[in-house]
């Protein structure tokens, strides 16, 4: 009987870390594709946005924006609508930014380059809430909470068209994709759980 339980506690804390490392992984998706993040050229002013607008981005999902003599800025919706870069709350320039989901909404990426948000380098992107996860009740609050993006920090449409040749798939983080991972270990979680708890 003592053998069960600890094999069941065992079982238990193997499986929790895997769960957590599920949970806290996402898909990578690469804005601009090859091209990167750049300003669109003649009828593609809104390419970004129908971009993401095809895409379904997910809490734990990141963006990645590769880019040279620009930069990326996290803006609000007022800002965004104005092309206005005095005051972002979040402020990228170090040429490859990733910047993670951390809660569901809408996120405002402008570049922070004169003149190229006006020309079309400007990207909103809506983190959508898990049906099951909604039914569960509120969420956070919609405010941006600093930290969710990486690179260099100055603190204050991947497809441009189908024969660009751009890769728009979303890559695979280090880790497990989110939304498979945490519904794949979920029935194992189960049966350890109620295994530990029937000793």
């Amino acid at each position: 009987m003592a053998n069960h339980s600890c094999a069941g506690f065992l079982s238990f804390f193997v499986l929790v870390p895997l769960l957590m490392v599920a949970v806290e992984s996402g898909l990578e998706f690469h804005v601009g594709g090859s091209r990167g993040w750049i300003v669109p050229a003649g009828d593609e002013a809104e390419s970004y946005n129908r971009w993401a607008m095809r895409n379904r981005f997910h809490v734990g999902d990141s963006v990645y924006f590769k880019y040279k003599n620009d930069s990326v800025l996290v803006v609000d919706r007022e800002a965004y609508g104005d092309c206005n870069t005095t005051d972002p709350l979040l402020a990228f320039d170090d040429g490859n930014t990733t910047f993670r989901f951390d809660r569901y909404g809408f996120f405002f990426f402008i570049s922070g380059t004169p003149g190229h948000c006006e020309a079309g380098q400007r990207l909103i992107v809506r983190v959508m809430v898990h049906p099951e996860f909604a039914a569960a009740g509120p969420g956070p609050a919609p405010g941006l909470q600093p930290g969710g993006g990486s690179g260099s920090s100055s603190g204050s449409d991947s497809d441009f068209g189908s024969s660009s040749g751009s890769d728009t798939r979303p890559k695979r983080s280090d880790a497990a994709h989110a939304h498979v991972g945490f519904w794949a270990i979920m029935p194992g979680l189960g049966v350890v759980m109620s295994a530990v708890l029937s000793v």
